[in-house]
Formats: C-alpha cells, sequence, structure tokens
C-alpha cells in the first residue's frame, strides 16, 4: 500500500499523466528585459505584472564517453562543436563542469507478461539498486511498477496504471518485499508508463528546492508497448520535458533477425539518447554485478558531465535538434539531450 500521506500527490500524478499535452521542455537561459509590477489603479483595483523576455542563450549539459564506454573527466572546448539545427557551433559563452552533484533516482520496472522468463532479473537487479542505496545521497531513490497483474485500470480497461512501489524510503523492511511478491503477466503500457514516470520526476522537482540534483529514471523492460493510451511519441515528448536521463536496461532475448525485437530495442536506445542517457542490451545482466555497473555508469557520468552554453543560433519557432560532435578524437562519443523548443518571448 502506498504512504496515505503521499496520496494527495500521487492522485495529482495519475490525474496529469492521464490528461496531459506532453510539450517539449524549454531549456534555455532567459533574459528578462522589463517587468512592470503590480500597481493599483484609480479604482483600487491590482494589475498583474506584465513580462517581456527574449531567449538570448543555450545551455546544454552532457558527458562524453571514449572507445571504451568509460566516461572522460577532462575536456576542453576545442574537443567538440554544437550542431543546432544544423548550423555548427564553435564560439561558447561558457564551458564548466556542471554543478549538479547529487541524484535523484527512479527505477521503472515492467512487471508484463513479456518479460516474465527474465521478471526475476529485473527484481533482482532492483534489490542491488536499493541495497545499494547508501550509495545515492539522501537515500534518493524511487521504485515504480507497470504491467502485471496488480494495480488500478484505465478508463475501466485492463490497462494496468503503473503502482508507487515506494518513494524514498525504499530501503524500508515491507517495501521491496511488495515488489518482489508482485505478479507478472498482462499487457505492457510502456509508453503510459513512461509518461507517468516523467510526471512522478517533475513533481519530485518542484518539490525539491536544490539545483544541484540530476534526476535519473533507470527503466527494467524489454522496449515492447502493447496497451497504451499514449503514443512512442508523447512517451518521448514526456521524458524530454521531465528533464531526466534515461538508462534503459533491455530485458528482451537476445537481439536476432525478428523485427518486432528489433524493434523495441531500437525504442529502448532512443529514449536513452534523446535525454542523454545510456543502453544497456540484456547480455550483461546474467552476471552478479551487472546492476553494479548500471549504477557505476549513472555515477561517473554525473561527475564527468559539463555544462555548455551559446548564443541562439536561430530565431525559428519550434523544435530546434541538438548534436554535439568531436573535433579531434573521433573515438569520443557526445551524450546529451536531442534537441529542446523555441518558442519567440511575446510582447
Amino acid at each position: 500500500m502506498m504512504n496515505p500521506g503521499k496520496s494527495d500527490a500521487f492522485t495529482a500524478i495519475f490525474a496529469n499523466w492521464h490528461v496531459r499535452s506532453a510539450p517539449l521542455a524549454l531549456s534555455l537561459l532567459t533574459c528578462v528585459l522589463s517587468c512592470s509590477a503590480a500597481a493599483n489603479d484609480a479604482n483600487g483595483s491590482s494589475r498583474l505584472p506584465t513580462y517581456r523576455s527574449v531567449v538570448s542563450e543555450v545551455r546544454v549539459t552532457f558527458f562524453a564517453t571514449d572507445q571504451n564506454h568509460d566516461p572522460l573527466e577532462t575536456l576542453t572546448e576545442s574537443d567538440f562543436a554544437v550542431v543546432d539545427n544544423e548550423r555548427v557551433v564553435r564560439n561558447f559563452r561558457s564551458f564548466t563542469h556542471s554543478d549538479e552533484t547529487l541524484l535523484d533516482v527512479v527505477v521503472a520496472v515492467d512487471a508484463s507478461e513479456s518479460v516474465v522468463p527474465r521478471s526475476q532479473v529485473a527484481v533482482s537487479a532492483v534489490l542491488q539498486l536499493v541495497e545499494w542505496a547508501q550509495s545515492v545521497p539522501d537515500n534518493n531513490i524511487s521504485v515504480l511498477s507497470f504491467g502485471g497483474t496488480s494495480g488500478g485500470t484505465v478508463g475501466g480497461t485492463s490497462a494496468r496504471l503503473p503502482s508507487v512501489v515506494c518513494s524514498k524510503s525504499c530501503q524500508a523492511p515491507d517495501s521491496m518485499n511488495k515488489l518482489d511478491a508482485a505478479k507478472g503477466g498482462g499487457t505492457t503500457p510502456l509508453f503510459d508508463a513512461l509518461i507517468f514516470a516523467a510526471d512522478f520526476i517533475s513533481q519530485n522537482r518542484r518539490a525539491d528546492s536544490r539545483s544541484n540534483v540530476r534526476p535519473v529514471l533507470i527503466l527494467f523492460s524489454d522496449g515492447n508497448d502493447n496497451f497504451s493510451l499514449h503514443t512512442a511519441q508523447e512517451a518521448l515528448e514526456a521524458v524530454r520535458t521531465a528533464g531526466a536521463l534515461v538508462y534503459s536496461v533491455d530485458l528482451g532475448t537476445s537481439r536476432n533477425q525478428w523485427s518486432k525485437r528489433d524493434a523495441s530495442s531500437t525504442f529502448l536506445q532512443q529514449v536513452s539518447y534523446a535525454t542523454g542517457g545510456r543502453y544497456f542490451s540484456s547480455s550483461p545482466f546474467s552476471r552478479p554485478d551487472s546492476t553494479a555497473a548500471v549504477l557505476k555508469a549513472v555515477r561517473d557520468d554525473l561527475r564527468a558531465s559539463y555544462v555548455v552554453t551559446y548564443d541562439l543560433p536561430s530565431h525559428q519557432a519550434g523544435f530546434h535538434s541538438l548534436q554535439l560532435l568531436p573535433t579531434r578524437n573521433l573515438n569520443l562519443t557526445f551524450h546529451s539531450r536531442d534537441g529542446y523548443n523555441y518558442e519567440p518571448g511575446g510582447n
């Protein structure tokens, strides 16, 4: 059962998840040009403040890995270029280490029928993550579950709502018992689950006033979806908006010529790369230390993260694609979100 004291907050998440439009996040620094303060008119009524602003700077957080997939802690601004909507940017306003030093980890576990053969692997991995939660500052780890044969329904259908197994209290004795005892089976509302997780992460960020916390979503799934009310694109937009790095662990069977399997793996890769996270194939997760490798990757990536800012190269409204490319060592791979949404400031 969920903590009764948090029921209102989780109800709000369900409501937002069900009706949200999931716009893309605008991750830009805004320079406020003018603000008219609220004032009373002759009749004593108050006027609302009017803000006029223009976006002048793009801010991108990223990390780089070498040919061995290890993050590089030492980079210079001459090691890369930014491609913003096909425009190459080499002149940067600033280039510094990221000031995000803490993690807020949300683990989402697929308990649907399609992963039943590997469900115990996922449960064991999550249990290990929680056991090692002391390595996450403030024990900042939450666990969500989706699919399976328990939980509420959506709109009277058999599609199962995601459920919150535990929220920042996962080391309590009864927390993981619920996940360990969960019955696998049922449909896979993966896209709906990602939207729910994105809203959960966004609500946590609004409640946390600290600016040095990096939200991370670790997704255990085979990438298959067969019963979502939302689309793959809506799910992708939702996790972009949440600003979280997605580290997806593929619980599917080994890659073969089956096109559906390839498509499912491709979606997991897409959602990870679009947010600047990483994708892990299923094969390494037969080893006992596999879960430690995921958490180690998350922490190492955090320590090796940089922030680059530059002048907005185009005031074209809409989605701007982003890509960071190596300029000297072509063996480097850069990990960042894949774009941002620009809306011109109003008058």
